[in-house]
């Protein structure tokens, strides 16, 4: 640390503000709030940091400036302001730039409603932005339905109205207009449906379906069955609409809900802004870590990156977790039950989804990446001590004790190693016992594993739930590797997934990749031990001789074998005790085959 920076530290003022670090070239480094600045700035310079990316910015730092402010709130406002401005290399920020969709009213005679990515200041309303087109698009298609909007770009002034300068056009004529052009249609009226649309664009839709309601029964009653039709049939459109919208409880009103997931290097954000119990917008932000921030510190940051970006100005928030962040007349709730709670998680199962595509798209394009991401999700998920890039999994196949045999399948890098299958046929084990075959051949792999010096895996899976994990256990003990190599089962009844002393097993989110990984290895057992069980019949069968008996399939073979012990035993066999084990068809088929073979 040069005799410059020392001093600055000295210097620092213990209130709340921004700091700037600069590097030997003058360039701003980082940009960060504190709620005391001398607290926190000298921590990065007396504290040892685990993360490298932490050792490589502190090294750089060669001087520091920094900005007092009056309240948390204000720091926040202007750290986001000056990342934006000056776009640190160590600082976080939303990945993406373009720029959203507006609903525009303009600022006109009859105003025209469209859609826009400018904002152009004219006086006109401006309302969003949206986080997809398709909203945007399918909000406007609902105000076409539900209100005669003109379309064309005319000067509608009064002036020229009246000198006759236009026409009505088709869309007068198909009833999406009602002729303001040739003066058919008053301001005032316009501007009523105008001031209706505005409350549904806000999501306010109890306003507009009284109006609509009075005008519908004020037709009715002037036996304009026609008018009243056509307002009826407006009221259902908006319904509907209202009702596919809603997702809780509609006194939910004008709230933010953010939520955040994350893995080793990045975050996803999602923001629902609901209104009347419906989602009006949505939008899930992905973020590149920097520092090994935490969520709390990237949530904060996002929170007031998206508000700006979206003009957000509900008066509350719902978040997952309690942060410091406090915004002047907001109120910040953190839900633990209810409908507020079931907005919460379905706003982490959007930022979940995403990920999950984000995930496809780089498995594609990059699978390196994708490797590496899934390997630290495996062990965040499954709170291992080292990535599991050796995985092996166990599965095990009998008919009824009979021909056991197992399977180890092996994945490296989350994919299949082929070369490094291997097969089990189990002769040491009695009857159908699962779990006393689990135990053998998982003793046979680790030893044969052992006595070779080739590598062992990090993580284990096991098909089957605490009997056969435990069983597995008994194996590991053996060789002192229990503790050593992570241990799992898999039951397929629910994906539920067990762990070593405890008794509550894991349910991973079915659409978690870890969750498809391990049922990759499962699945991929299951496949290797049933085709290797299947062979190992087939060639018993054929060998006995009893395969090339027309009608006398596998099953019936080892109930043969099983009941007579040998083949010698069953040629001997009267009628009678073939037809007492397989039945009548199948004990003719026998005697003929043999008695035939003696001629």
């Amino acid at each position: 640390m040069n005799s410059q920076l020392e001093s600055q530290l000295k210097d620092l003022p213990t209130v709340t503000g921004v700091y700037q670090y600069y590097d030997r070239v003058g360039r701003i480094l980082y940009i960060g709030k504190a709620k005391n600045l001398k607290k926190r700035v000298s921590s990065y310079f007396h504290k040892n940091h685990s993360s490298v990316k932490m050792r490589a910015l502190v090294n750089k730092i060669v001087r520091i400036e920094y900005f007092v402010v009056d309240n948390e709130y204000d720091a926040l406002l202007l750290e986001n302001s000056l990342i934006k401005k000056h776009t640190p290399p160590y600082n976080i920020r939303l990945k993406d730039d373009k720029s959203y969709p507006w609903i525009c009213i303009k600022n006109e005679p009859f105003p025209r409603v469209f859609l826009t990515r400018r904002l152009i200041k004219d006086g006109s309303e401006y309302y969003g932005p949206y986080t997809s087109v398709k909203i945007a698009r399918a909000l406007l298609e609902l105000m076409a339905e539900s209100h005669s909007l003109r379309s064309c770009r005319f000067d509608l002034s009064p002036d020229r109205i009246q000198a006759g300068k236009y026409k009505v056009c088709l869309e007068y004529h198909i009833k999406n207009c009602k002729g303001p052009c040739e003066g058919l249609q008053s301001e005032m009226d316009y501007q009523e449906d105008i001031n209706l649309l505005r409350q549904i664009i806000r999501g306010n839709f109890q306003e507009p379906l009284r109006i609509l309601h009075e005008r519908m029964d004020a037709l009715a009653q002037a036996l304009y069955f026609e008018g009243a039709q056509e307002i009826k049939e407006k009221i259902a459109r908006l319904e509907h609409y209202q009702a596919r919208s809603t997702v809780v409880n509609p006194s939910i009103d004008d709230v933010d809900v953010f939520t955040i997931v994350s893995d080793d290097d990045n975050a996803y954000v999602n923001f629902l802004k609901v209104i009347k119990g419906a989602i009006v917008q949505s939008h899930t932000s992905e973020l590149v870590k920097k520092l090994d921030e935490t969520d709390e510190t990237l949530l904060e940051s996002v929170i007031i990156q998206i508000s700006d970006r979206f003009q957000l100005t509900s008066k509350e928030i719902y978040l997952p977790m309690s942060l410091e962040l406090k915004i002047p007349g907001v109120k910040i709730t953190v839900p633990k039950i209810g409908d507020k709670r079931k907005l919460i998680e379905l706003s982490e199962r959007h930022a979940r989804y995403y990920r999950q595509e984000r995930l496809k798209q780089i498995s594609l394009v990059d699978p390196d990446m994708y490797t590496d991401r899934l390997m630290q999700q495996a062990k965040a998920d499954l709170c291992l001590p080292e990535e599991p890039r050796h995985i092996e999994c166990f599965d095990n196949s009998n008919i009824q004790g009979a021909q056991a045999t197992s399977a180890c399948v092996v994945f490296k890098d989350g994919q299949p190693s082929n070369k490094d299958y291997r097969k089990f046929n189990v002769n040491t084990v009695e009857g159908p016992d699962d779990f006393a075959t689990m135990q053998e051949v998982v003793y046979r792999r680790y030893k044969r594993l052992l006595d070779t010096g080739e590598s062992l895996p990090q993580l284990i899976v096991v098909d089957g739930g605490k009997g056969q994990l435990n069983a597995a256990l008994k194996s590991l003990e053996a060789f002192d590797l229990r503790g050593k190599i992570a241990i799992l089962g898999i039951s397929k009844r629910l994906e539920e997934i067990f762990f070593p002393d405890d008794p509550i097993p894991l349910y991973l989110d079915k659409n978690s990749e870890t969750l498809k990984l391990i049922q990759r290895l499962r699945n991929e057992a299951h496949r290797f031990v049933l085709s290797h069980h299947r062979d190992r019949r087939r060639k018993q069968s054929l060998s006995t001789g009893l395969g090339f008996i027309s009608g006398i399939g596998e099953k019936t073979i080892i109930i043969l074998l099983r009941h007579f012990k040998s083949l010698k035993q069953i040629q001997e066999s009267s009628f009678e005790a073939l037809e007492s084990v397989v039945g009548r068809s199948r004990a003719e088929k026998i005697i003929t085959y043999f008695r035939e073979r003696k001629v």
